[in-house]
């Protein structure tokens, strides 16, 4: 009897395909071909490295560890002076400045000078109209001259009272009477001299002079106004630049040094740097230090001097100064950037003979531009790493390198 409407209807199986069924019963002969591909990889290597001479037992362990060696620029210490400096900042002043003023009242008849011109001590800069002083130094002479014939005179009269008087021919009152006059007489022709100075004075003062050697600023008044001795603002400012004067600060702590050598009378050499700090403008000596410490910043002033014949240095300029305190000579120098500071203190990675590199703790000195003193720690000829540092360890294996090898590269910490 055959299947009722209601039944469902069996399906048969699908018949797999004989391959498939023939990788299904031999599952694990596919990876028996991995370990003979492994050793015929290892058997390869081998040939391959037995070819080579330089892997053999005495090769270089650096060459033999190849990729694992850090590429580094290192550099030699080796043995020199290094000054010591003592940095600070500055600003320069004109060792004298000088407003020049009218000392009497006129007009303003000529200017003599140029602004920003050179001047030296005694060079006319302008003149004030002389007349009315002309007249006043001539009136004195006038009256002078009056006063000495005045003066003659009375000893004339005085010569024959004395006569009369011996001859007992006057009373000795009217002989000291003329003695008097003759006095007076005296003191008039005296002041007159007086007056006949201060005139002659006033015709000088009409002719303004340069007092010191400088550089003129911007003229202040023009040609024709009136000016007076009570003017505040003056006529021009003369300012001296040759020499000229850097004012600078160092912190309290250096001023015992400082003070020793003076002491002793040495002239410390200063040398003053552009705002940069790279450009030396000037070299100059310092003079003194300031009697007091400032005990809002904990700083003394200096004041030093420079010759500034090339008028490199100009008044107001901020300048970077330092001072040469002494130089360390005969010490180990190395690359300022191979100090290295950790949290026991400063070290320097030396590269040994086995080409690994060792942190090397070491006492640092004075620093000077890109250059610093070790004083203890390292010795001269020693191999310094000064670039690639960062990627090591103490026993890294290292390649090294002269910095120059390196296409130009700036050394980095």
């Amino acid at each position: 009897m055959g299947p009722t409407a209601s039944e469902p209807k069996r399906l048969e199986p699908l018949q797999e395909p004989p391959r498939a069924r023939l990788r299904a019963r031999r599952p694990g002969r596919r990876w028996l071909w991995i370990p003979a591909l492994a050793a015929l990889a290892l058997g390869g290597y081998w040939l391959l490295g037995s070819r080579d001479p330089g892997k053999g037992a005495g090769a270089d362990p650096v060459a033999a560890s190849g990729a694992r060696a850090v590429p580094v620029s290192a550099v030699p210490a080796r043995q020199g002076d290094i000054p010591i400096y003592l940095s600070g900042l500055g600003s320069v002043a004109p060792f004298n400045t000088v407003t020049i003023k009218s000392r009497v009242d006129g007009t303003l008849e000529r200017i003599a000078f140029r602004e920003g011109q050179f001047v030296h001590e005694g060079d006319l800069l302008a003149t004030i109209d002389p007349r009315p002083y002309q007249v006043q130094f001539e009136q004195a002479e006038g009256q002078m001259a009056r006063d000495q014939a005045t003066l003659g005179n009375a000893k004339i009269d005085l010569a024959r009272y004395q006569t009369l008087f011996e001859q007992d021919s006057i009373a000795k009152q009217q002989l000291d009477t003329q003695v008097g006059t003759v006095g007076q007489y005296e003191g008039a022709v005296k002041a007159d001299q007086a007056l006949i100075e201060n005139a002659r004075l006033q015709l000088t003062f009409c002719r303004i002079t340069a007092p010191i050697s400088g550089r003129i600023g911007l003229r202040l008044v023009d040609a024709g106004n009136m000016v007076h001795a009570n003017d505040q603002n003056g006529l021009l400012v003369i300012t001296q630049v040759q020499p000229i004067a850097v004012f600078f600060t160092i912190p309290e702590d250096q001023l015992p040094p400082v003070m020793k050598r003076l002491r002793t009378g040495e002239r410390l050499p200063v040398e003053a740097f552009d705002r940069s700090g790279n450009t030396q403008i000037a070299e100059g000596t310092l003079l003194t230090l300031d009697n007091q410490i400032d005990a809002s910043t904990g700083t003394s002033r200096l004041k030093a001097v420079f010759e500034n014949r090339d008028n490199a240095l100009f008044p107001n300029q901020f300048v970077n100064v330092r001072l040469l305190l002494d130089v360390d000579k005969g010490t180990v120098i190395v690359p300022a950037v191979a100090v290295q500071r950790g949290p026991r203190g400063t070290f320097v990675y030396v590269v040994k003979a086995d080409k690994t590199a060792e942190a090397r703790p070491v006492t640092v000195g004075p620093t000077s531009g890109n250059d610093a003193s070790v004083k203890e720690g390292l010795a001269t000829g020693e191999i310094v790493v000064v670039d690639g540092m960062d990627k090591l360890r103490s026993g890294s294996a290292v390649r090294p390198e002269t910095p120059d090898d390196g296409g130009g590269r700036t050394p980095r910490r």
